[in-house]
């Protein structure tokens, strides 16, 4: 029973410290890189004007900026 409980608690804490381990077994993969949406961008900016990460005038020239198509 004992040898049990210390096999059990040793899978766990492998799996506990493997989970954030990125390894990919298998043929590969690739990445696509996506670009943010106008809406999303916008979303996101609204989001940091809400939040007070920036003030209402960097907001204005920002969004100007991503609706005149600028990056």
């Amino acid at each position: 029973m004992k040898k049990t409980i210390i096999a059990s608690l040793i899978a766990i804490a492998a799996t506990v410290m493997l989970a954030g381990c990125n390894v990919e077994l298998g043929t590969g993969s690739t990445t696509k890189i996506q670009n943010a949406t106008v809406g999303q961008q916008l979303i996101d900016l609204k989001k940091a004007k809400d939040d007070g990460a920036i003030s209402d005038e960097e907001y204005q020239a920002q969004k100007a900026r991503i609706l005149n198509g600028k990056e």
